[in-house]
């Protein structure tokens, strides 16, 4: 789940370990199953007439349904010198460490959390709770670099 990372100046950078391969699998499933339904279309007489351009375009949905399954292979959390940079399904934040609060994985959350002023928070989807042990030892190289960068947080 976590490797040190020298790129840019990153102390560590975070993935989730079983998302990924889960959604590895089902993108695969998804697009295969979509193909070889496209590819059947004309195989048999139902009454309704097929044209090949149904057979691509049912190939073509289940390849961008495929492609939306991948975005839950991208999160990742870096931490470094300039603070945290959060890439979830969709967007890239870097948090600096003066805007930070603190770094939480509520009970029953299903990933951890950046806290920011005000009770606002950006959910971390790197450090997830299906990943158990990965996700506990995640959490502990976060905070140890927490009380690295902010030891003004941890001081009340």
């Amino acid at each position: 789940m976590s490797r040190v990372s020298s790129q840019q100046g990153w102390d560590v950078e975070l993935r989730p370990h079983w998302t990924p391969l889960f959604a590895y699998g089902a993108a695969f499933l998804v697009a295969a199953a979509h193909i070889a339904g496209g590819l059947l279309l004309k195989m048999g007489s139902s009454g309704v007439v097929f044209q090949t351009a149904d057979q691509v375009a049912m190939a073509v949905l289940g390849l961008v349904i495929a492609a939306l399954i991948l975005l839950f292979t991208r999160p990742r959390l870096r931490v470094g010198p300039a603070g945290l940079s959060v890439r979830n399904l969709l967007g890239d934040r870097l948090v600096a460490w003066s805007e930070l609060v603190d770094v939480s994985f509520p009970a029953g959350s299903r990933w951890a959390h950046i806290d920011l002023p005000d009770d606002e928070y950006i959910p971390v989807m790197a450090i997830q709770s299906v990943d158990k042990d990965r996700a506990v030892a995640a959490m502990d190289s976060v905070r140890s670099l927490l009380a690295r960068y902010r030891p003004d947080l941890r001081a009340h």
